[in-house]
């Protein structure tokens, strides 16, 4: 959220999707209903279509079967959104606008590399590209980020599985602290030749989804090893952690992580109570 006035800060949302289900988890398609086929991540099972604000609040879920399209799920949350909060006037979308490009896309993932190892090599001067960098110092960490966006190439591989696909992008980044440096380098699919400074905010937005929703729920509540399948009950205990991390997020008075709230509010039924009641 980078470039954000405080007034464009309090009105914005960001949407972002995720499958709710796994074969390796050990479920049948058979249990259940509301499932489905995602062609394009290989997902049996549902989806979820998750809004939070601009501080990782969640303010809507729904849960939907996979085979329902990304822009088909984003308006069932709009619709949501329009009637609960009209505060909110500015819509950061995760996947309608940068796209992170992961091993699970393998023809896709070599594709988009094999042409910027070939055009790094002349630094583009073959080829379309937009260019921006920043450079960042703070709690004795340096970081330097480095984003090049080029219009989609006609021969990249897989391209008729990606009909809205206009551009790709790669990223680097240069992390030092205390004296050790790390190195990370990023594939992404855009639906638009952005500038380079509107990539790089794409590319910080969707991070900043992953990091203030889908990290937590993945490590502070295991949500990825839940083994809890039998009819609506994955969705209904999906709900329930976005639910509880809002709750626990908004609880302000304990200077301590959510992980540790959870535990005082098991142990504490006064704090229990300030967290469920403010």
């Amino acid at each position: 959220m980078h470039g954000l006035s405080q007034q464009t800060f309090r009105q914005s949302m960001a949407i972002d999707q995720k499958a709710t289900s796994r074969r390796e988890q050990g479920w049948t398609p058979e249990i259940g209903a509301e499932r489905g086929f995602d062609g394009g991540k290989k997902v049996t099972g549902r989806k979820r279509h998750i809004a939070v604000d601009t501080l990782g609040l969640l303010l809507l879920v729904i849960v939907h079967a996979a085979s329902i399209q990304d822009q088909d799920g984003a308006k069932l949350v709009l619709e949501g959104i329009r009637h609960r909060y009209c505060r909110l006037k500015v819509m950061f979308g995760d996947g309608a606008i940068a796209l992170a490009v992961k091993g699970n896309q393998p023809t896709l993932h070599q594709g988009i590399s094999d042409f910027f190892d070939e055009h790094l090599n002349d630094e583009f001067k073959r080829v379309k590209a937009r260019h921006y960098e920043t450079h960042e110092k703070a709690h004795g960490r340096e970081d330097s980020r480095w984003y090049v966006i080029c219009p989609v190439p006609d021969e990249l591989p897989d391209l008729q599985r990606w009909p809205m696909l206009k551009a790709i992008g790669i990223t680097f980044h240069h992390s030092r602290r205390d004296g050790k440096d790390c190195h990370d380098v990023r594939y992404y699919i855009v639906s638009k030749y952005l500038s380079g400074k509107q990539f790089a905010a794409a590319v910080r937005q969707h991070w900043s989804i992953e990091n203030a929703l889908h990290w937590q729920l993945d490590v502070t509540f295991h949500e990825d090893q839940s083994r809890i399948r039998l009819g609506h009950a994955d969705t209904n205990f999906s709900i329930l952690r976005r639910t509880a991390l809002s709750m626990l997020k908004n609880e302000r008075t304990a200077k301590v992580g959510v992980k540790n709230k959870r535990l005082a509010a098991g142990w504490d039924t006064d704090y229990l109570e300030k967290v469920l009641v403010g």
